[in-house]
C-alpha cells in the first residue's frame, strides 16, 4: 500500500511539471529556440517581435502570438514538410520570458524577469515589498487576453488578483494605497 501511494504522489508531481509548461503562451518580448534535428541552417534563436511574429527561413513571417510552444513546432513542421523535408524533428523551447512590471505602492516599481511559478506575492517581494500606505488587498493585474481562455478579443483585461494568484509575463501588477 505504502509503494502505491509513493508511486500514485510521484506520478502526480511528474504529471504536473510536464504540463506546466504546455500552457504557456509566446508573446512579444520572448527569447526562443527553435531546433531542426540535422538542419542547422534551420536552427535558429530569436526574440518574438512586437508585432508577435518571427522571421523564419523558407517561411517567412509566422505569427506566433498565442501559440503554445506544441503548436508552434506544428506549424513550422507543417510549412517545412514536403518542398523542404521529408520528416523535420522541431523543437521549440524558451530561452528567456518576457518581463512582468510591478507598479505603484511598492518600493521598486519596474520590470523584472519572469519566473515560472510566479505569485503576486513573490513579484511584490522582488519589486522590494510593500511600501507603508499599500493595500495588500486592492491588488491587480493587466494581461493580454490573448492568454486567458474565457475571454475571446484580443485586448488588455485588467482583474482584481488575491498573493497566492500567478502572474505571467507580460503582466503588469498593481498595487494601490490604502486609506487606513
Amino acid at each position: 500500500m505504502k509503494r502505491f501511494l509513493l508511486f500514485a504522489i510521484l506520478s502526480l508531481v511528474f504529471s504536473v511539471n510536464a504540463d506546466e509548461g504546455s500552457d504557456y503562451r509566446l508573446g512579444p518580448g520572448d527569447y526562443i529556440s527553435i531546433s531542426v534535428y540535422g538542419e542547422d541552417d534551420l536552427s535558429i534563436n530569436v526574440r518574438i517581435g512586437s508585432s508577435g511574429s518571427i522571421s523564419y527561413p523558407f517561411l517567412g513571417d509566422i505569427e506566433v502570438q498565442g501559440l503554445s510552444a506544441k503548436q508552434l513546432e506544428k506549424k513550422i513542421t507543417s510549412g517545412l514538410k514536403g518542398p523542404y523535408l521529408v520528416d523535420p524533428n522541431i523543437t521549440v523551447s524558451m530561452l528567456e520570458y518576457r518581463p512582468f512590471y510591478v507598479n505603484g505602492e511598492v518600493k521598486r516599481p519596474g520590470s523584472y524577469p519572469f519566473q515560472p511559478g510566479l505569485t503576486v506575492e513573490r513579484a511584490i517581494s522582488i519589486a522590494g515589498g510593500f511600501t507603508d500606505r499599500a493595500s495588500r488587498t486592492k491588488l491587480s493585474v493587466e494581461r493580454d487576453s490573448v492568454y486567458l481562455d474565457d475571454v475571446e478579443d484580443n485586448k488588455r483585461i485588467k482583474r482584481t488578483v488575491k498573493l497566492q494568484d500567478a502572474v505571467m509575463p507580460g503582466d503588469v501588477l498593481s498595487v494601490e494605497q490604502s486609506f487606513f
